[in-house]
């Protein structure tokens, strides 16, 4: 199944689209990937959603990605005795460790971690944002604020510390759960990592999951921002998660964070998703309106490797609908005569690496000679990584012996993987990248190719080989 763009779609499964029928439709309309939350998926319901998944997988021919998002610590107000209660800005309201039913001058914090590391002058968000405190005294068993903003608070509300670095980890009880349950399948490809706010909230992660998946940050946290660099080079990929930065942080920053993230990512050469409320209005309606198109296609524009939907192919009323919108407007962008120029503006210049080195000279090569594809062998996925990361004009098409790689890469930007025994020889290699190139309709006899590959064949991370082919007339061949 060829694709007629490069950037890939996430779509997230749910309640709307947890039948087989259904997340074949959705992968036939454009879906690369699939996401599970585990906020709402039961192990039991991850598992058969897994095992529908591969069912689709088998019968397209293709491999599918399988990412699972943790759903990481929710902190939360207590109850009221009313179940809410009206505040007027200016008033004096805290929050406390008394598990009492709250009213309109306190409410219980069930989390001590908060009550010990929130100070004056810090901001506590209540309901997303809805509900604006400004902390005035704190003892570590209460802080006592100052309504800034808001007149409503209720049961079980969300509460987000843009100015306060907890000391609590990113992985809960649940989530060390959801993670072994995860990896027991053997079966997921990327797992999302909610509240990462430092460096060291992925170290616990790798130990657990010691190279079995993917790790993707979820950048959601101001603080996370601080230190993104480090987040960058210890996790595998990056998700712009913009519905709770848009919350922590002022509104008007985070399409300016977006760039940043996306290119920041791309000069390390690790994929970046853009997520939250993309086509928000398509889970009651069956067209995004204006302003969600100019969204998506922002997103394009910048290169980011997948764009993601969530509750709108989750829950919504059009799941096929809206990838078939979002792939509609990503392939409408990439044809635009002005995406070449921004793609090309925001390259890097390649890392003092043999690897970095073969993929610019393939790049190079390919856009000079107008050949018809970039062939990629790679095993444990890293060339097909830097290859993307050139955003090269001509397909590339990622061929590796494991089917896991093929299915992580299933997220990167412009790759086309293709699961492949290992090449005999040279002549073996040649063959059957013609060969694969024809069969997969991005080539025909008579065309050219560039093949990268590592020498000795089979060899991880050894990528040292530049090699331009004719296919041969029975398009099975190469000269």
């Amino acid at each position: 199944m060829k694709r007629n763009r490069r950037v890939k779609i996430l779509a997230t499964l749910g309640p709307a689209s947890a039948e087989e029928e259904m997340i074949q439709k959705l992968h036939e309309a454009g879906a690369d990937l699939f996401r599970i939350n585990m906020s709402h998926a039961s192990h039991d319901v991850m598992r058969t959603l897994i095992s529908r998944i591969r069912s689709v997988e088998a019968r397209c021919g293709r491999p599918i990605g399988i990412l699972a998002d943790l759903q990481g610590p929710k902190l939360r107000v207590g109850k009221f005795k009313d179940g809410k209660a009206d505040l007027s800005p200016g008033q004096t309201f805290t929050l406390d460790n008394n598990d009492e039913p709250g009213d309109a001058s306190r409410v219980f914090l069930p989390h001590p971690e908060i009550l010990e590391a929130v100070k004056p002058g810090h901001r506590l968000l209540i309901d997303d944002g809805k509900l604006h405190l400004l902390a005035e005294k704190c003892d570590g068993k209460k802080i006592v604020c100052k309504v800034v903003a808001g007149t409503k608070i209720s049961d079980r509300k969300g509460v987000s510390l843009p100015d306060t670095l907890l000391g609590v980890g990113a992985l809960t009880e649940k989530d060390r759960a959801d993670l072994d349950a995860v990896l027991a399948t053997g079966s997921v490809d990327w797992v999302a990592l909610s509240f990462i706010q430092r460096p060291e909230d992925l170290a616990e992660v790798r130990k657990v999951a010691r190279g079995r998946v993917g790790l993707m940050s979820k950048i959601e946290k101001p603080q996370a921002i601080e230190r993104i660099d480090e987040i960058i080079e210890l996790s595998d990929a990056l998700m712009v998660a913009r519905g709770d930065l848009g919350v922590e942080m002022p509104l008007e920053t985070v399409p300016g964070l977006q760039k940043q993230l996306i290119r920041a990512c791309r000069r390390a050469g690790k994929p970046v998703v853009v997520a939250t409320q993309m086509l928000e209005s398509m889970i009651t309606a069956p067209v995004p309106t204006r302003a969600e198109v100019s969204d998506v296609a922002t997103a394009v524009f910048e290169g980011a490797d997948a764009i993601m939907l969530s509750a709108e192919s989750a829950s919504g009323d059009y799941p096929v609908e809206a990838v078939t919108t979002m792939g509609r407007v990503a392939s409408q962008v990439e044809r635009d005569p002005n995406y070449p120029g921004i793609i090309n503006a925001q390259r890097t210049p390649p890392e003092a690496t043999g690897a970095d080195a073969i993929s610019l000279a393939a790049r190079q090569i390919a856009e000079t000679l107008n050949l018809s594809a970039i062939v990629c062998y790679t095993s444990s996925g890293t060339t097909g990584l830097r290859a993307a990361r050139e955003r090269p004009s001509v397909p590339v098409l990622a061929l590796s012996p494991i089917i896991e790689t093929a299915r992580r890469l299933s997220v990167v930007w412009g790759l086309h993987c293709v699961v492949t025994g290992d090449a005999e020889d040279l002549d073996d290699m040649v063959n059957r990248a013609c060969r694969i190139t024809v069969s997969e309709g991005f080539g025909k006899p008579g065309d050219r190719v560039i093949i990268s590959a590592g020498v000795p064949l089979g060899t991880p991370g050894a990528t040292n080989m530049l090699r331009i082919a004719y296919i041969g007339s029975d398009g099975a061949s190469g000269i």
